[in-house]
């Protein structure tokens, strides 16, 4: 990296001094309106982007730094700025880097124009690629240096990753979001190591054994995992494969034996897929639908198998009352989502409750499979990045992000009846869905988060 020394502060203060103060005042001040002008057009460019709405109460947008397009930060996370300068190996100030990276409004106003003229989109390509290039490498930078210290800091890991975590870095952070890999690097390899024994153990003790050793309940059980899994996520054919199918099948039954209280439901396969996926990449490369894993060193396989069991454990240990009798945990969210969009976006609530259309009737597929099955499979890593940076809050942030969801199609929705709606709903137009519609999700959820979670009584 090319950093640009600036010049010595003495011959900027004797220049200063031939100059006339009023000049120097007004430049002072011409800078400053520059800086809330700029402000002003972000804040406008968010207002833009959610199509004119208007929000009850204030939203509070600070100056921080972006870290990428979406310019978010992990609601979760404390967002008090850090005292004195971090430096990198290569001596460049962190200051200097986040210098260097684009301006918010001007990335946002780019983006606006491109969508609004086609024509441009050739013409400002390579300037974009240059600002995302520049951001990547910064982020890089960032994570880097949160995971190459002794004792990784959570709280820092879960506010970078709140906005995208590189691909080549995803199996690590997770297992350290999920708590499954400890933060102590001298610790990690052997507790990973004595983790997937005991999976293994697991495995021989309840999943290797034939049926007369199991009771009729179990059997049930295992007969309906096996009907399941085949069925899961159908449209990318690596989840087709047989061996994918049986460890897929030995991850959900050993937890379905070892979490009696629940046992398996379906849905719970759906929630394995992203860990599957994610492992796997350590040691497969390409497209997710060109691999095969019949040629993968079979001590590999159940690693990546025992990794997938224990952080599907820790995800499900925060919400297992969403899968218990009745699935309370869900009913419960599906009734916070409903007050959120009534207090949102107020006609398009009205229009469903006159056309007798309850939340339960469409939501409740979302909070058992967390969206999986409404968004292409290609965007769920980048989605679970920022369900595992919530940690403990992801069940009511589940809220916002669903709300979000649902009001993208809020004017498509207000010209359907009852039966158009539940068609529509069932089967939503995200198919071609890239990183710029999940983010702007995101985006929104994130704001509604910060106007309503510290004023509860605003969803009574």
């Amino acid at each position: 990296m090319v950093v640009t020394k600036k010049k010595p502060m003495k011959n900027t203060n004797s220049n200063l001094k031939d100059q006339d103060p009023r000049q120097g005042t007004t430049a002072i001040d011409n800078h400053l309106t520059t800086l809330d002008s700029r402000f002003n057009q972000t804040l406008r460019n968010v207002q833009g982007l959610l199509k004119g709405r208007s929000f009850p109460g204030k939203v509070l947008i600070t100056r921080s730094d972006p870290m990428d397009a979406t310019f978010l930060h992990s609601p979760g996370v404390d967002r008090s700025p850090s005292t004195g300068s971090n430096k990198y190996e290569d001596g460049t100030n962190e200051d200097q880097v986040h210098r260097s990276k684009p301006d918010a409004s001007t990335t946002a106003n780019q983006l606006k124009s491109s969508m609004s003229n086609p024509v441009n989109i050739s013409k400002e390509a390579p300037r974009f690629v240059m600002s995302t290039r520049a951001t990547d490498t910064a982020k890089l930078m960032k994570f880097t240096k949160v995971l190459g210290g002794v004792a990784v800091i959570l709280d820092k890991l879960r506010e970078l990753a709140w906005s995208g975590v590189p691909p080549y870095l995803r199996p690590n952070v997770w297992r350290l979001l999920l708590g499954y890999a400890p933060p102590n690097s001298d610790r990690r390899e052997g507790v990973l190591r004595r983790k997937r024994i005991e999976y293994f153990d697991c495995v021989a003790q309840y999943y290797d054994i034939s049926d007369k050793e199991r009771t009729d309940e179990e059997i049930n059980m295992l007969r309906q995992i096996a009907v399941d899994c085949p069925r899961t996520v159908p449209d990318v054919t690596f989840f087709q494969q047989v061996q994918v199918q049986k460890s897929l099948e030995r991850i959900l039954y050993t937890w379905a034996i070892r979490h009696p209280a629940s046992g398996y439901v379906q849905g719970i396969n759906d929630l394995a897929t992203p860990f599957l996926v994610v492992f796997l990449s350590e040691h497969l490369e390409g497209s997710v639908d060109n691999w095969s894993i019949s040629h993968l060193d079979p001590d590999k396989i159940s690693n990546v198998e025992a990794d997938c069991y224990w952080c599907l454990s820790k995800l499900l240990d925060g919400m297992q009352d969403h899968y218990t009798f009745a699935q309370p945990g869900i009913q419960r969210l599906v009734f916070k989502l409903k007050e959120l969009v009534r207090r949102i976006d107020e006609p398009i609530s009205r229009h469903m409750e006159e056309q007798g259309l309850d939340f339960l009737q469409f939501s409740f597929r979302w909070f058992n499979c967390l969206l999986i099955r409404e968004i292409p499979f290609h965007l769920v890593t980048r989605l679970w990045d920022t369900y595992l940076a919530e940690g403990d809050a992801l069940p009511d942030f589940l809220v916002y992000i669903f709300a979000s969801f649902l009001l993208t199609w809020s004017e498509e929705l207000q010209k359907l009846d009852f039966q158009e709606m539940v068609m529509f709903l069932q089967h939503l137009p995200t198919q071609n869905w890239g990183d710029q519609e999940l983010e702007m999700v995101l985006s929104r959820a994130f704001m509604w988060h910060t106007m309503f979670d510290s004023c509860p009584n605003h969803l009574v």
